[in-house]
Order: structure tokens, then C-alpha cells, then sequence
């Protein structure tokens, strides 16, 4: 049986490590690599490295940035932000990126998703989805969370699969930051609809969140960054309760 994984997320804008509320209101949390090391040494399973502003900044990420968060760490590190091309994947991966994660790129020029994972491989390509309810659907949302689109999240899902994409990231953007919970709805209905991993982020406060989302839901992987980042909760105090309750974990 395949275990779950616990990953922390570093959202980072002009190299520093942000944190905030529904994608707003950021908040200082500190130096990407410094925490990222600190993981480390928790026993984190993966790390995620966010770059929110770069397709709004219409720039790249930032591969130096990469490169020192790369150097301190040896689990397997997800990288997204910016990226519009092959060759900007080529870029992150040969910078230490184990796997890159495309977001808004995917939903305007969707022949990225394909062309990654016939170079690299699919389990290189992640696609991260944020998601927005309206009404009683899953809204996608791209450009760090400022521009809604007329696709339905679960329908995207399964495109992208269809396209390559090996493993999807998805973020309920009502949840993010707010610390109630994980949206147990969202991550039902995407895991019916798909057969590849399925990253949940958005809304972990407590270690009860992620036991809820491990034993309701069948995603493979919890991502949480403010209760990490806070020390309100450590990786190993989740890791043994999640034992606890029958959860299997690394």
C-alpha cells in the first residue's frame, strides 16, 4: 500500500518565503533555503517551492534561488512559478528541481503539459490547480489567484491527465490560510475522477485536519505551510498521529 506523504510549501516572492490568507495579506516568514533545511531535518517527505508572482511579474523563476535551496536538502523538491517553456523546465530541473509544477501555463498553452512529459517524463510534470467554489462547482483560477476561468476544476483535472501531467496540485484558494480544514468535497471529487497522485492544499490548522483528509479522501499527499512555518505543528507530531490512527506514512 502506498504510503502518504507530509509536504511543506514554500511561497516565495523576491526570494523571500511568504505566507498569507487566501492568497492575500502576505506575511515575512523568512529565507527559502534556511527553511528548507529546516525541513530537512524533520523528516519531510517532498518540499514545494512556489514562485506566486513570477507570471504576474511576467519574469522567470528564480534559479539561483533554486540552486541554494537545492544544495541544503535531499528529498525531492517541486518547483513552479514563471515557467512558460521547455526550456524553463530544463532550467529548474538541472538547477536541482526534481519536479516542476505548471499552473497558469497549463490552462493557456495546455501542448506544455504534453511536451514536458515527453521530455522529462510524467512524473516530472505536476499541474497545480487553484480552485475557487462558485455555487456548487470548482472554479479554476490562474495568475496566483487573480483571474478566474470558465473551467470547471474536476474537468480540468482530467485533461491534463489526458495531456501528461503526472500529478496535480490542487489548492482550494477558500481554505488557504484560514486554517479550517481541508476541503473534503473538492479532494473526493477530484480522486473519482482521476488515477494520478493528488497533492490537497488549502486549510490544515490542526493534526485532526489531516487525519480527516487522509482517512475521507484518497489523495496521497497533504501540503500545509502556516502551521509548519508557525510551529504551531511539527511534521513528526503529524507523522505519529497520523500512525495512530492506521494512516500509513514515510
Amino acid at each position: 500500500m502506498i504510503t502518504k506523504r507530509i509536504i511543506p510549501c514554500l511561497d516565495v516572492d523576491q526570494g523571500r518565503v511568504k505566507k498569507g490568507v487566501n492568497f492575500v495579506d502576505l506575511t515575512d516568514v523568512g529565507d527559502p533555503a534556511e527553511i528548507a533545511a529546516a525541513y530537512e531535518q524533520q523528516g519531510a517527505d517532498e518540499l514545494v517551492f512556489l514562485d506566486i508572482t513570477a507570471t504576474v511579474d511576467h519574469r522567470k523563476t528564480m534559479v539561483d534561488t533554486i540552486e541554494s535551496v537545492a544544495s541544503l536538502v535531499f528529498m525531492p523538491l517541486t518547483v513552479g512559478g514563471g515557467i512558460h517553456s521547455v526550456d524553463d523546465m530544463q532550467a529548474l530541473l538541472k538547477a536541482g528541481a526534481d519536479k516542476v509544477s505548471l499552473n497558469s501555463a497549463a490552462v493557456r498553452q495546455p501542448e506544455l503539459i504534453t511536451q514536458g512529459a515527453e521530455k522529462f517524463g510524467r512524473q516530472c510534470i505536476v499541474v497545480a490547480i487553484d480552485v475557487r467554489k462558485q455555487g456548487d462547482k470548482f472554479q479554476v483560477v490562474i495568475d496566483g489567484g487573480r483571474t478566474p476561468v470558465d473551467l470547471d476544476a474536476v474537468d480540468w483535472a482530467k485533461q491534463v491527465v489526458a495531456l501528461g501531467a503526472g500529478e496535480l496540485l490542487v489548492t482550494s484558494m477558500d481554505q488557504d490560510g484560514t486554517k479550517a480544514g481541508f476541503d473534503l468535497k473538492l479532494y473526493q471529487a477530484l480522486t473519482d475522477a482521476v488515477n494520478v497522485p493528488i497533492i490537497a492544499s488549502g486549510g490544515a490548522g490542526s493534526i485532526q485536519d489531516f487525519t480527516d483528509l487522509f482517512t475521507q479522501t484518497s489523495v496521497d499527499a497533504g501540503l500545509a505551510a502556516s502551521v509548519f512555518h508557525f510551529g504551531e505543528l511539527t511534521i513528526p507530531e503529524v507523522k505519529a498521529e497520523l500512525k495512530e490512527n492506521g494512516v500509513l506514512v514515510r
